[in-house]
């Protein structure tokens, strides 16, 4: 791996860390780190016995979105190119979208332009206490045009209109109230703490659920979601996981 690093999350293999490393960018993506980040998601997303992804960032900061050098090629780009550039960035966030398991997103320091939508593709997001946000790219002549589809999935359009046109920075605790940010904490060395919730749970039913609200939230109408909820409750109350955790959860009983 060039720019991620991928680690066992305490000697827990069905944990998976993924850490953006570029920090002497503050982990700014360009074309070569956004393609290996959509083929590490892919990667990941077949792994039978995986339960948890973790995606955060070396050094100072989480991500500080587009590399600078990368801007600069993007002036000489045709609009075929921009196109196709555009679309491997979408890629990117739909890999983590997609990924079969819960990704958990661990923010700090600066979190900027797509490194939001970075955030927003995450399921679970922790964020220290005093990290800063923006929706950068109208500074810039640009558009939050890629990033938008992932972050109206959790942010309200009231919200994220008025953070998108404004282009100012705000804090954690605005980003808890935009729904961007589930968890916020004082000491950033504390997240490993945070993770340990979700390796209690099950495997598959965690599976399931991710794969549920993805098909929801992508438009089923109301009698597919009638179906799909209904067969999803019934394959998870026949299957030998949940057979196994109810027994031991009755019999505490």
């Amino acid at each position: 791996m060039k720019f991620l690093k991928i680690e066992t999350f305490i000697n827990d293999s069905q944990i998976q860390v993924v850490t953006l490393s570029r920090p002497e960018v503050k982990n700014a993506f360009h074309p070569e780190m956004i393609s290996e980040i959509t083929e590490t998601f892919k990667k990941l997303s077949v792994q039978k016995e995986l339960k948890l992804v973790v995606l955060k960032g070396e050094g100072t900061s989480f991500c500080a979105g587009a590399d600078l050098n990368w801007m600069k090629l993007m002036v000489n780009y045709s609009y075929e190119q921009n196109i196709q550039d555009s679309e491997n960035l979408w890629d990117m966030f739909e890999s983590i979208k997609n990924c079969s398991v819960p990704v958990v997103g661990v923010l700090h320091g600066a979190v900027f332009g797509g490194a939001l939508g970075l955030a927003a593709c995450c399921d679970y997001v922790i964020a220290e206490e005093k990290t800063s946000y923006c929706f950068s790219e109208v500074k810039l002549g640009l558009a939050p045009a890629v990033i938008s589809s992932f972050v109206l999935r959790k942010v309200a359009d009231g919200f994220a209109r008025a953070m998108m046109l404004s282009a100012e920075v705000f804090n954690t605790s605005a980003a808890l109230r935009m729904g961007l940010v589930h968890n916020s904490i004082s000491n950033f060395e504390t997240w490993t703490i945070e993770i340990k919730k979700f390796s209690v749970n099950g495997l598959e039913a965690m599976k399931a659920t991710k794969k549920l609200l993805n098909q929801i939230s992508e438009g089923l109408s109301w009698s597919e979601q009638k179906k799909r909820t209904t067969h999803v409750i019934s394959e998870r109350r026949v299957s030998v996981e949940a057979q196994e955790r109810l027994k031991k959860f009755i019999s505490r009983e």
